[in-house]
């Protein structure tokens, strides 16, 4: 009876066993542990265990769908996108010119497809891309350029590209959540996404209750002088930091900008970023100009020093994971 009972439990660890088996067996070829190239919650994305092919799905800034298939040979057509790329584990093949210029790229051997604001579609199909990067922005001097031009032409060929719109570091978090979806790299999105806004965050936080200093920003080029309100890059980030952008309040500074209306206004402070390729000559055309205006000198924010030069790496092009750095320098100007 006793050996019954033996040989009885014996077979039910047996099956047991033989259970667990087949259970794990079904598990491998079905793919279950998670795969570079997988979110684990995003339902359109799917990696093939034994093969790695995978393929991610997802809606640009457009409203275009989009599919990844592969991402051996990227091609980035903005400095800032081509950074945030390889910020999120990607390596490119391709970039325009002003990734070279204005940021250190890690991807070596890249090719040049030309100026970001007219991108070379031969140049770039000519790459044989697996996916393309653009803005889907306008581009050039006055918005003339426009890259979504190119999107016919690259679905001809069957190459997948996709538009993103970046402007706030709030638009560059959802990029990179993107980019890093892709690549499967949740490490990078929490380092160079997730803990920069904890960092920008508790920053905000620090901002004086009941202050609101009073701010001028503008830009400069050889060729003039411009006034940004709270749309844009930096007067977004004025904004959360609680200054009062005066272009906000009186928006005819935006298209008609004029040392008097500055000087009536008083503001506490005057920032100035310099654009284009040449930050001397960009100032050299602010200062002859404020130099045949005494009452300038009378200004507060002048005579006061928070008449301010901004970094150009900081505050022209998209700082990607510096921006906390960015959000910490108008900090210490407005607070310190």
């Amino acid at each position: 009876m006793q050996t019954s009972r033996t040989q009885k439990k014996t077979l039910l660890i047996g099956s047991a066993i033989l259970v667990l088996a087949a259970l794990l067996a079904l598990c491998l070829l079905g793919g279950c542990t998670q795969q570079p190239g997988q979110s684990g919650t995003d339902t359109t994305n799917s990696q093939d265990s034994q093969t790695g092919e995978f393929s991610y799905t997802f809606t640009d800034d457009l409203g275009y769908d989009v599919e990844v298939t592969s991402i051996d040979r990227v091609v980035a057509c903005m400095g800032s996108f081509a950074n945030t790329w390889e910020l999120a584990g990607g390596t490119l093949v391709g970039v325009t010119q002003d990734a070279l210029d204005d940021y250190t790229l890690d991807s070596p051997d890249v090719a040049v497809v030309g100026d970001f604001t007219a991108p070379n579609l031969e140049a770039i199909i000519a790459l044989q891309p697996d996916f393309v990067i653009m803005t889907g922005a306008a581009t050039g001097k006055d918005g003339a350029a426009n890259q979504v031009d190119l999107r016919e032409g690259l679905q001809a060929s069957g190459i997948p590209v996709a538009y993103f719109n970046v402007t706030t570091f709030d638009d560059y978090l959802r990029m990179l959540r993107t980019c890093c979806d892709i690549t499967g790299r949740e490490d990078l999105y929490v380092q160079n996404g997730a803990s920069v806004e904890s960092t920008i965050d508790a920053l905000k936080a620090k901002v004086p209750a009941g202050e609101a200093p009073t701010v001028l920003l503008m830009t400069t080029y050889s060729g003039g002088t411009r006034v940004q309100n709270s749309s844009t890059m930096t007067g977004t980030m004025l904004a959360e930091l609680g200054a009062k952008n005066l272009a906000d309040e009186y928006p005819s500074l935006l298209k008609d900008f004029s040392l008097e209306s500055v000087i009536d206004m008083n503001p506490d402070f005057i920032l100035v970023v310099p654009m284009g390729n040449d930050s001397a000559a960009a100032m050299k055309n602010l200062e002859d100009a404020t130099a045949d205006n005494p009452a300038w000198a009378t200004l507060d924010a002048v005579k006061d020093n928070r008449y301010i030069t901004l970094d150009p790496k900081l505050f022209q092009y998209k700082p990607n994971a510096e921006w906390a750095t960015s959000y910490q320098t108008l900090f210490d100007i407005l607070y310190s």
